[in-house]
């Protein structure tokens, strides 16, 4: 029987990618990617000649059987996402719960993930947190931030950046203006930058400059 690997990439810098994983990605039968254009340029870099394979989130339900049956077959295959570690609101968490159900070995390599360095670097406590990925876009929306609004734990979110000054707003509707919150983005690459400050200044500063890029938002506990 085969092996699934998941296999964090870099979330930027192409340099951010483990040894062990370059040997992973070499080794295996056949690569599971987000995005085959996207990842063929990590791979170029790294001389990588494995094939790949489309698995997203438009297909995954229809794949994910057939990759079990294969990987049974004896089939060792990495799964990969466009950037960080691959179900962390990316694809990946249905084969990997099928490959746990039908007792094929999966393996996950440490590695990159967008959350963990805003987190570090927002300076609010992160011996406690929640990951809370995306909010929901419309429904459950307001259900979701009443019930956070109690939260005294840390509070990590991605956020896409032409919602952001959406969901900040929320978070002065629900949350307060005066609650601390930190604003990652582009983590990893050359214009990175981290925002610091109360739920309103921070939307003062992005109303002002308005973002770009991949964005982690990181909120403090209520108190």
């Amino acid at each position: 029987m085969g092996k699934l690997f998941i296999v964090p990439t870099p979330i930027g810098n192409l340099e951010d990618i483990t040894l062990r994983a370059i040997k992973v990605l070499k080794a295996v039968d056949v690569i599971l990617a987000e995005d085959t254009r996207t990842s063929g340029k990590l791979l170029q870099h790294y001389d990588i000649a494995t094939p790949m394979q489309s698995h997203h989130m438009h297909n995954e339900h229809k794949t994910v059987e057939g990759l079990v049956r294969r990987l049974e077959a004896s089939e060792d295959m990495a799964l990969i996402s466009d950037a960080g570690t691959p179900a962390i609101s990316d694809p990946g968490f249905l084969l990997t719960r099928l490959c746990v159900e039908k007792g094929v070995a999966v393996e996950c390599l440490p590695g990159a993930t967008a959350f963990v360095p805003a987190l570090v670097n927002s300076g609010l406590p992160n011996d406690r947190f929640v990951f809370e990925g995306f909010l929901p876009p419309k429904k459950g929306r307001q259900t979701r931030l009443l019930v956070l609004a109690e939260e005294t734990r840390t509070m990590v979110f991605y956020e896409s950046p032409h919602k952001l000054l959406k969901t900040l707003t929320n978070f002065i509707e629900y949350l307060g203006e005066d609650r601390l919150v930190t604003v990652s983005r582009e983590l990893t690459k050359l214009y990175e930058e981290t925002i610091r400050g109360t739920a309103k200044e921070v939307l003062k500063h992005y109303t002002e400059k308005p973002p770009k890029g991949e964005i982690v938002i990181v909120v403090a506990g209520k108190r």
